[in-house]
C-alpha cells in the first residue's frame, strides 16, 4: 500500500539516521566539547579502526552534522555549530543512561553531572546553579518562548564581570536560551551569552578543564566568585574544587562529607562493585 504523503518542514529521517549509528554517536558525543579532534583520537575514543573512522566522519561531513579543519597535512573535525550539540543534548535528556561497571566510570559520570561543557557553555549542576542564582538575583528573566533577556542589573554585572553584553547579542546565534541540561533535568544558559560568560569564567581562572573529557572543575576562586558576582551560594562541599588553573593539569579535592564515588555506583543500580 503506498504511503500517504504527509507535508513536512524539514527531511528529519536523514539526519536521525546519521545520529542513530553506535559509532557516529560516540563519534558525535565525543565532539560535545566544542574542540576539533583529530580523525585518529575519533577513531581510538569510538573504539574503531582509522579506515573505518575516516568512512563514519565523511558521513558526518556530507550530512552536515560536523566540519573539517586543515591546518598543514593534519585534519581536524568539530560540531558544525551549537544546533548540532543543542540536539544531541535534547537526545540525550530522553536517553537511557549506560549502567556503571567500574569505579573509574563512576568517577567520570560523577565529574560530569557536576560540571561540564555542553558543546560551548557552562553545564551541569553549577550550570544549572549559576542559572537559577541569575533569575534569582534578577540579572536575567525569563520569556515564554525559552529564552531569556538580561536586566538592567545584569547588564551591569555583565560589565563588571568583563561581558559586553551587546557585543555578545551581535553574535549571530540566539542570544540567551534555557538550554535542558540532561542529568540535572533543569535549564542552564545557552546560546552566545552563555558562551561570553563561560569564556570569560575560563579567562578568570575560574573553571578549569579536567583530565575527563568536557569535565569541568570550579576552582577556590571561581567558587569564591561566583557567589560574589552572580549570588550562586548553592555551591556547597559537593562542588569539586582545584587549585589548578585553566587548561592545567587536574588537582581536585572532594570536600568533607561529599558523596564517594562507590556511593554514586551504587546510586546507579552497581551494588557497589568496581
Amino acid at each position: 500500500m503506498p504511503a500517504e504523503y504527509i507535508a513536512q518542514d524539514a527531511e528529519i529521517a536523514p539526519v536521525a539516521a546519521l545520529i542513530a549509528d553506535a559509532t557516529r554517536a560516540a563519534m558525535l558525543t565525543v565532539l560535545l566539547d566544542g574542540r576539533a579532534l583529530a580523525a585518529g583520537e575519533l577513531a581510538r575514543m569510538a573504539g574503531v579502526t582509522p579506515q573505518t573512522a575516516s568512512a563514519h566522519l565523511a558521513r558526518l561531513r556530507d550530512g552536515g552534522l560536523i566540519t573539517m579543519i586543515s591546518q598543514g597535512r593534519h585534519r581536524y573535525y568539530r560540531l558544525s555549530g551549537p544546533e548540532v550539540a543543542q540536539v544531541l543534548e535534547v537526545l540525550a535528556t530522553i536517553s537511557g543512561r549506560p549502567a556503571v561497571r567500574s569505579l573509574k566510570q563512576s568517577r567520570q559520570a560523577r565529574l560530569l553531572r557536576e560540571a561540564r561543557t555542553c558543546y560551548d557553555h557552562l553545564a551541569g549542576r553549577v550550570g544549572v546553579e549559576l542559572y537559577d542564582a541569575l533569575l534569582r538575583e534578577g540579572h536575567l528573566v525569563e520569556s515564554d518562548d525559552g529564552a531569556c533577556e538580561v536586566t538592567s542589573r545584569g547588564r551591569d554585572a555583565a560589565a563588571a564581570f568583563g561581558v559586553d553584553v551587546d557585543a555578545v547579542r551581535l553574535r549571530r546565534r540566539r542570544f540567551a536560551p534555557a538550554c535542558l541540561d540532561w542529568l540535572e533535568r533543569r535549564p542552564h544558559l545557552g546560546g552566545a551569552l552563555g558562551a561570553a560568560m563561560f569564556e570569560r569564567m575560563v579567562a578568570l581562572e575560574w573553571l578549569a578543564r579536567g583530565t575527563t573529557r568536557r569535565a569541568i572543575e570550579v576552582t577556590a576562586a571561581g567558587r569564591a566568585g561566583l557567589e560574589a558576582t552572580f549570588g550562586c551560594k548553592e555551591l556547597t562541599c559537593n562542588t569539586l574544587v582545584t587549585s589548578s588553573v585553566a587548561g592545567g593539569p587536574a588537582s581536585a579535592r572532594r570536600a568533607t562529607g561529599a558523596p564517594g564515588e562507590w556511593d554514586d555506583a551504587r546510586q546507579q543500580g552497581n551494588g557497589g562493585r568496581a
